[in-house]
């Protein structure tokens, strides 16, 4: 029976060669993360199930990223709570507050490969189906089960594939790409449905823009974003881990496909508007003043973002009465950043640099907006309070689109 990638690997973790959409299946998890944000409520539950070690502790990465450093008594005690399950699990892949964001750093340190099942407590886990992995978002009390057991139930989902074709004008990247789709699709599109992205745009992306792509597919709905393996995934694999893995990829006559051609030969710079993601319009048609600029997140803090916005903010300021915030998405990014000499050119700009974290994507850490105010992010989500005050509103971009609006106060197409 022909059969879609999801329904694949799906198949392989339960132990069933018959497995197809709508199905409920009980899979093996092959890589289990929790941050410091999550983990303690599954520590918790886990704890309350009265198992008395885990699964397999060579499974399960543990990065603090959300609020790092602690930025509360709070946040401290959630690092205690961690460190200390850490070291009563012997957990052996545990990154503290100087390594990076979570969606970054699974798959730069090779904890993901192709036809794997990954959870994470945490809704973007479904960056790594990049990879060609099924990676999706869990609830921290689902994450004891897994924690306790090394399995958990799925409902194996259909799948929405974007045939996309075209190539990008200047000035044109993944992000607007991925914003353009979910403007279409709106935010319940594809609602606990696979989201693949395949076709000539998509074989041309780097894996560091494939990623973006599987980052957003909860942006509207999808339960994974998945992009079939090729050279330059296995490349991208191959240097970063001794894994086997198991590449995986759809027949197109699967009866659960439903297929969407997608030409962005045309696409203009696109901006998601308050206060949802699927508000998208092109850069050119918004004229809107800004207070604070966020180049960062497990969207677009890569290395290629910071060179994209490196060029554009050479040798130019950032406007008065506009503040903008550059956090990398790693210590490997901000560190290959140093080397290039990026990170100058952001300090010479009038950016505030700051170490490898979320910072103000999920509105309670640092670089977080007051009332009436107005950010042009990087991230993934634009919700009332995603940054700070229910108040302010937060505008979704592209990183060049980010750079060029720092320089002018407002949101601008990059020249």
């Amino acid at each position: 029976m022909p059969k879609t990638m999801s329904e694949k690997i799906l198949s392989k973790a339960s132990g069933n060669e018959n497995v197809e959409a709508g199905d409920i299946v009980f899979a093996d998890i092959d890589v289990a993360m929790v941050h410091d944000l999550t983990g303690p409520l599954a520590v918790q539950s886990f704890n309350e199930i009265g198992t008395e070690k885990v699964w397999d502790s060579s499974k399960i990465v543990i990065p603090f990223d959300h609020q790092v450093p602690a930025d509360s008594i709070d946040s401290a005690n959630n690092h205690i709570v961690m460190r200390k399950f850490v070291k009563e699990q012997g957990i052996e892949n545990f990154y503290d507050v100087n390594v990076g964001v979570c969606h970054q750093i699974l798959p730069e340190l090779g904890h993901v490969v192709p036809g794997e099942v990954v959870v994470g407590a945490d809704s973007h886990t479904c960056t790594y189906g990049a990879l060609g992995a099924f990676s999706t978002g869990i609830g921290s009390t689902d994450m004891a089960m897994v924690f306790s057991e090394g399995k958990l139930w799925f409902k194996v989902p259909e799948t929405n594939r974007f045939e996309i074709t075209g190539k990008l004008k200047e000035n044109v990247y993944a992000k607007d790409v991925i914003l353009n789709i979910i403007g279409q699709m709106g935010a319940d599109g594809s609602t606990y449905k696979a989201c693949e992205y395949a076709g000539e745009t998509v074989e041309n992306m780097t894996v560091s823009d494939r990623m973006v792509l599987s980052n957003m597919a909860i942006e509207m709905g999808g339960k994974t974003g998945l992009v079939e393996p090729d050279e330059k995934t296995i490349k991208y694999v191959e240097s970063r881990s001794n894994k086997p893995y198991q590449i995986f990829k759809t027949d197109l006559d699967a009866d659960s496909l439903t297929v969407y051609d997608i030409d962005v030969s045309e696409l203009e710079p696109q901006v998601a508007c308050p206060n949802n993601v699927d508000n998208v319009k092109p850069v050119s048609e918004v004229d809107q003043e800004i207070d604070q600029v966020f180049l960062g997140s497990c969207t677009n803090g890569r290395l290629s973002d910071l060179r994209d916005a490196a060029k554009i903010l050479k040798g130019n300021k950032v406007a008065k009465g506009t503040r903008m915030l550059v956090i990398p998405a790693s210590k490997e990014i901000y560190t290959k950043a140093l080397d290039e000499g990026l990170i100058k050119i952001f300090v010479d700009a009038g950016a505030l640099v700051s170490a490898p974290c979320c910072g103000p994507c999920l509105g309670g850490h640092i670089g977080i907006i007051g009332p009436g105010e107005v950010s042009l992010s990087t991230s993934n989500r634009n919700f009332k309070g995603r940054q700070g005050s229910p108040d302010g509103e937060v505008y979704l971009s592209s990183a060049a689109v980010a750079a060029a609006s720092a320089l002018e106060g407002r949101i601008v197409v990059p020249e």
